[in-house]
C-alpha cells in the first residue's frame, strides 16, 4: 500500500479563480439524461448533480454538451448548441449552487464518432473508425472555422447559464482529438500534417473560447495524451502528447485533465474493466507524470482511481493536483463525503463496465451490483 507523505485529498485548491473544497473531481460522464432529439437539461439530471454535490465532490464535470448538431455523439446527450437551451443550462448551476456544490460544463464535437443515426459523420480526415467501412467526410475550411465557433458560443452559454468554469473536451478520440492526431489527420492543408498545424485546430477553439468568457473565467481541457499504440501505432504518442499540455497555458487554458485518446476499437481503453484486478489502479498515471514535468497548470488524473490510499499517494508524489472519478461516483454519489469521515477507505466500484443505459429513457446507473 502506498505511503502518504501528508493527506492532501480534502484540502481546498484553486483552478484560476475558481477554489474548490477539496481536490476531488467528478469527472465527465454522459449521463443519457437529455430529452430526444434536441437535448434540453431535464429534471432527472438536475437531481444527479444535487446528489453528487451533496456527496462532497469538489467539482462536478457535467457529461459532454454537444456544440453543433453534427456533433451529437449518442441519443440523450446534453446540448449546448443554441440558445434555447440557456433556461435549462440554468436550472443545472442552480441546482448545484443551492447546495453549495461547484460544476463545470464539459463542451464537445465528436466528429467521426457522432452519431450514426445522423445523416452523415464529419471529421478531419477521411479514415472510418476500427470495424467500420464507411469513413466520415473531411471537413471543409468553412465547417472548421464553424465548428471553432460553435465551441466558442457554447462556452459564452455555460458561463450565461452560470456554470463556474468550462471544459473542452480533446480525449477519447473525439474531433479535437481527431485534429491532435496523426492517425486521423491526414490533412495538407493548414490543418493538418506536421505537429504545429495538426495542433492549429486545438489553439483556434481555445482561442475563441477565450474571446467569449473573459480573461477570468476559468477554462479547462481534458485532453487524450496518448492513443492505444499497441492498436493504432500511427496515433498521437505520449512525447507528443506533452508537447502538447506544454502549450496549454499559451492557449489560455487553467488546468488540464489526463486521459486517452482514440482506443482502436478497444472499448474499454479509456474506462478499463477490473481496475484493482486486470487493469491497475491510476492506470495513466505515467502520462499525469509527464504532464506535470510539461505545464505549471494544475494537473488532474483520471482514469481506475479507487482507493483514498492511491489517491493521496498521486497527489503527494507531485503526479497530479486533482483526482478524477468517473464510475466510482455512478454507484456511489457520496463517495467522497464517506472517503473524509473514514466511514470507507475505497470506492465499491468493481469496474464492470455496465454503467450505459440498454434503452431510452434509462439513464447512465450502476447495474453491476443488481
Amino acid at each position: 500500500m502506498p505511503t502518504v507523505k501528508s493527506p492532501l485529498l480534502f484540502t481546498p485548491v484553486r483552478i484560476a479563480g475558481l477554489t474548490l473544497a477539496n481536490r476531488l473531481v467528478r469527472s465527465a460522464t454522459a449521463e443519457r439524461l437529455a430529452t430526444e432529439p434536441i437535448g434540453r437539461a431535464t429534471p432527472a439530471l438536475a437531481e444527479m448533480y444535487r446528489s453528487l454535490a451533496q456527496g462532497g465532490v469538489g467539482l462536478i464535470v457535467t457529461g459532454h454538451a454537444y456544440v453543433s448538431p453534427s456533433g451529437k455523439a449518442h441519443p440523450e446527450m446534453l446540448s449546448a448548441h443554441c440558445d434555447q437551451m440557456l433556461p435549462g443550462l440554468k436550472m443545472l448551476a442552480e441546482t448545484v449552487h443551492a447546495v453549495g456544490g461547484r460544476i463545470a460544463m464539459q463542451i464537445n464535437h465528436g466528429g467521426r464518432q457522432s452519431d450514426p443515426a445522423l445523416p452523415e459523420r464529419v471529421a478531419p480526415s477521411a479514415v472510418p473508425l476500427a470495424g467500420e467501412e464507411t469513413p466520415p467526410r473531411p471537413m471543409t475550411h468553412n465547417e472548421i472555422v464553424e465548428t471553432i465557433e460553435a465551441f466558442a458560443h457554447a462556452a459564452r452559454r455555460a458561463k450565461s447559464a452560470g456554470f463556474d468554469a468550462v471544459q473542452i473536451h480533446a480525449a477519447h478520440g473525439y474531433l479535437i482529438g481527431q485534429f491532435l492526431s496523426p492517425h486521423t489527420n491526414r490533412r495538407t492543408d493548414r490543418w493538418g500534417g506536421d505537429f504545429g498545424r495538426r495542433l492549429r485546430f486545438l489553439a483556434a477553439v481555445c482561442e475563441a473560447v477565450r474571446g467569449q468568457v473573459g480573461a477570468d473565467y476559468p477554462v479547462l481541457i481534458k485532453l487524450g495524451m496518448s492513443d492505444n499504440l499497441s492498436l493504432v501505432p500511427d496515433g498521437l504518442t505520449p512525447e507528443d502528447g506533452a508537447r502538447i499540455v506544454a502549450r496549454l497555458a499559451d492557449f489560455g487554458l487553467d488546468a488540464v485533465e489526463i486521459s486517452g485518446g482514440y482506443g482502436g476499437g478497444q472499448r474499454d481503453f479509456n474506462v478499463r474493466a477490473g481496475v484493482g484486478n486486470a487493469a491497475p489502479e491510476a492506470y495513466f498515471r505515467s502520462l499525469a507524470r509527464r504532464a506535470k514535468a510539461a505545464t505549471r497548470l494544475p494537473v488532474i488524473l483520471v482514469g481506475g482511481l479507487r482507493s483514498r490510499a492511491t489517491m493521496e499517494d498521486v497527489l503527494s508524489s507531485g503526479d497530479a493536483d486533482l483526482i478524477a472519478l468517473c464510475r466510482p461516483l455512478i454507484r456511489e454519489p457520496d463517495l467522497p463525503n464517506r472517503l473524509r469521515n473514514g466511514q470507507a477507505t475505497a470506492a465499491a466500484c468493481i469496474s464492470g463496465n455496465r454503467c450505459w443505459p440498454t434503452g431510452q429513457g434509462q439513464g447512465i446507473a450502476c447495474r453491476c451490483k443488481e
